[in-house]
């Protein structure tokens, strides 16, 4: 049986991170070899493809050696027969030499096209496992650029780069032995060119690892304002800010084409030199063996073979520069793809699952801080929620309703206190089975570049059509099936084709369809206009009925759907009741609602 592109995901997902390098110093050779582990799979096809590559190497090698072999013998003695057959070998060589190439390229691109997928797929299921924390540090470009650009970089690196680094060098190491062997006094002159190769590659090579990265980090934030100002349209369009928009982006753009051109003078001076070397060299060659072959001390066969090697030589030592630029290429991209994947994962499964779960929810002293920051957001939280029981979630505006909501389905995890259901810690519970307990409306809702009836069954695909269409219902979300093509229309990146409110009511059928025991609607009415409002709300009831709910609500009439009220206030709950309780006995809930609520009319 195949294996599927989720069981591939799946895997990922469980998988233990790459062991990081001791050092980030010595992160240039040791983030890429980390990556060996992905090559391993297809270590018969890159044995095979070496063997094959070495075999096109001493294919070319042979083939100056056949040239002496004809011109020493058959053409300088005349025969024809002699001559017709080392043609004839020639051209069999050649032939093998052209089906070696094809051998080659076809396997290695199964093998590196393989590990890179791997990789891939490990990052981003990585990405997923990250916490809330780690992605606002992170520009989304940034994680773009790695899981796209640096990838193929490394790819090209493992396919084309490293094989021709080894066999270059192999190349290079056994020719100058043939030449040396030939006739040592050019083979000497040859052999001592390597030397300036040698120490401007190392020159050259702490400069360019410098310019590379600087320009692979310039490309994520290129990226970045490429995905913002998309994502952003409407509202720069709104404000009239095309041209400040595209002036930073120019900015940005600017930036890296400096660096580039920066790195290609870099390159240009180094290649230069390293087409110089080889040339200089000929010619010395060519003065040597003129004098030497008037003197009778080398044959016109080993003159012409000496200078095809030669000449041989001139792409593997120019290639080395354009090669140890695909390494530097390739190691700075693995040391960026590694500070994804070394990335702390904060919030890692639990052990436990809970049997016949009630849904009773408990806050105990829970404090949270972001990462970074100097204080709390929440401190001294306690709320009890019982099973079937709704509680009403009011404060003003960055109280922090919203990030003790997101403890609960673990977006976030506390930093100190606790939060249980039925009693267990929920850092103590598996994460899937957590987030299938737990179903979470948000106020922004998100929806992805799919059809409308994929993202409704995101949380639960094995939903029956009764089961979408009561979703629908209770959400007040119907207009779906006014779409062209009903509940498999594509509604778009971000869900931009529908209104904020269409937006809302979907998601929030998305978090009813999941059937949860814990029910979090982070302010999800806030778009709603009051009529539609009335029915979503009306039908709520209904659905909460057996729910434990936590509803953020800023408007009163929400508040009408729990049983009880807390009041958050700098980060802490500080009074807890029913609706009119809180509204006789606490002004700041009065003031918090007053827009919306007459106080003496509701208390009468």
């Amino acid at each position: 049986m195949s294996t599927s592109v989720w069981d591939l995901y799946g895997d990922a997902l469980q998988r233990q991170p790459l062991v990081a390098p001791p050092s980030r110093r010595r992160a240039a050779w040791a983030s890429l070899w980390r990556f060996r582990t992905y090559l391993r799979p297809y270590a018969s096809r890159f044995v095979i493809m070496f063997v094959v590559a070495l075999l096109g190497t001493g294919v070319g090698i042979v083939t100056p050696l056949i040239a002496r072999a004809i011109i020493d013998g058959p053409v300088a003695n005349s025969d024809r027969p002699g001559l017709y057959a080392l043609g004839a070998l020639a051209l069999a060589v050649g032939i093998v030499d052209a089906v070696l190439t094809f051998v080659r390229r076809w396997i290695v691109s199964i093998g590196t096209l393989g590990a890179e997928t791997g990789i891939r797929l490990d990052l981003y299921a990585k990405l997923q496992r990250l916490p809330l924390g780690f992605h606002g540090q992170w520009d989304s470009g940034q994680l773009l650029s790695r899981v796209m650009n640096d990838l193929s970089t490394m790819r090209r690196f493992l396919g084309f780069g490293l094989l021709f680094l080894i066999l270059n060098v192999l190349q290079i190491t056994v020719v100058t032995i043939l030449l040396i062997g030939m006739y040592w006094p050019m083979g000497v002159v040859v052999a001592v060119s390597a030397v300036p190769v040698v120490a401007l590659c190392l020159l050259n090579e702490r400069a360019y690892t410098r310019l590379s990265r600087r320009i692979q980090d310039q490309t994520g934030d290129v990226a970045s304002s490429v995905e913002e100002s998309v994502q952003g349209l409407r509202v720069i369009k709104a404000f009239g800010r095309g041209r400040h928009m595209f002036a930073e982006f120019d900015e940005r753009a600017t930036r890296l084409r400096a660096t580039a051109l920066e790195r290609v003078r870099n390159v240009s001076r180094f290649w230069t030199f390293l087409e110089v070397i080889p040339t200089v060299t000929l010619i010395a060659v060519l003065a040597i063996g003129a004098l030497a072959a008037a003197q009778d001390r080398l044959t016109l066969g080993t003159l012409v073979a000496f200078i095809t090697l030669m000449l041989s030589l001139i792409w593997p030592v120019a290639a080395l520069g354009f090669l140890l630029s695909m390494t530097q290429d390739a190691m700075t991209a693995a040391d960026r793809v590694c500070e994804i994947l070394d990335a702390p994962e904060t919030i890692v499964d639990g052990p436990r699952v809970l049997d016949a779960p009630r849904g009773a929810l408990r806050f105990t002293d829970v404090a949270f801080r972001f990462p970074d920051a100097d204080d709390d957001v929440l401190h001294g939280v306690n709320l009890t929620v019982a099973p079937g029981e709704t509680v009403a979630l009011v404060g003003g505006t960055g109280s922090g309703k919203s990030t003790l909501t997101a403890l609960v389905a673990r977006l976030a995890d506390v930093t100190a206190g606790s939060v249980t259901i039925d009693g267990v810690d929920v850092r103590d519970l598996k994460l899937a089975h957590l987030r299938s307990l737990v179903a979470t409306a948000f106020e922004d809702p998100t929806l992805f570049s799919m059809s409308a009836r994929e993202n409704l069954t995101l949380g639960r695909p094995d939903a029956t059509e009764a089961e979408i269409d009561q979703a629908l219902e209770v959400a007040q979300a119907q207009f779906v099936h006014d779409l062209p093509w009903g509940l498999d229309t594509r509604i778009g990146e971000q869900g931009m084709s529908l209104s904020g409110g269409q937006r809302q009511r979907l998601a929030l059928a998305r978090a009813i369809l999941t059937r949860p025991r814990v029910l979090v609607l982070d302010d999800t009415l806030s778009a709603l206009d009051i009529h539609t409002e009335a029915l979503v709300e009306e039908a709520l009831r209904r659905v909460l009925v057996g729910v434990t709910g936590i509803v953020v609500a800023h408007r009163a009439s929400t508040v009408l759907l729990a049983d009880k009220v807390a009041l958050l206030e700098s980060g802490t709950i500080t009074h807890v009741g029913t609706h009119a309780e809180l509204l006789a006995g606490v002004p700041e809930y009065r003031e918090l609602l007053s827009a919306d609520f007459d106080a003496e009319a509701e208390l009468a």
